[in-house]
């Protein structure tokens, strides 16, 4: 197991102030811990904060959401917050047990753990549509359709993009 660097103290910290202090935030967080935090540079002075969490508790955190994020982007002023599951990812080699020879799990290809961390990413917001367009020179761009419900998304867009394509080295582009 790793020590948490200075900046995950930083965001636990926080954690265990809202912990603390928030009345509606109490009872949730309480059995809710993070297993990594990362700071990523957007461009434009813009920066986003990924939260990593067990997978298993993603339903949990999702359902206080919204509150936690809105809380921890007051704490860290100017930064996007973004909460991701801790996915594995197995590659084409992988083989099970010998007593059970059964393929790996769709939910751990490459492709699957991509597209759940889009939909990480773009939490509230649905996904509606996806288009996989293929330039000339080689270069593929998805393009991503999201309802509009939420009118904060279209800002936030360009620093989805960029959070994205760190995590993932793809490029992505999202319509309305």
């Amino acid at each position: 197991m790793q020590e948490p660097d200075e900046f995950e103290t930083k965001v636990g910290a926080e954690l265990l102030n809202l912990e603390m202090t928030s009345a509606d935030l109490k009872a949730p967080l309480k059995d809710l811990y993070i297993t990594a935090a990362k700071e990523v540079d957007c461009g434009g002075g813009k920066k986003a904060i990924i939260l990593y969490v067990p997978y298993k508790l993603l339903k949990s955190f999702k359902a206080i959401n919204t509150k936690l994020v809105r809380e921890l982007e007051k704490k860290f002023s100017g930064s996007l917050v973004l909460i991701i599951a801790q996915r594995t990812i197995l590659g084409n080699s992988y083989k099970r047990t010998t007593r059970s020879h059964a393929p790996r799990p769709r939910s751990r290809t490459l492709t699957a753990v991509q597209d759940a961390i889009l939909e990480d990413i773009l939490y509230p917001t649905e996904i509606v549509g996806k288009r996989t367009r293929c330039k000339v020179d080689g270069k593929r761009i998805v393009k991503v359709y999201l309802d509009n419900k939420d009118p904060a998304v279209e800002g936030r867009a360009p620093t989805y993009a960029a959070v994205y394509n760190k995590l993932t080295n793809k490029q992505v582009s999202f319509h309305f």
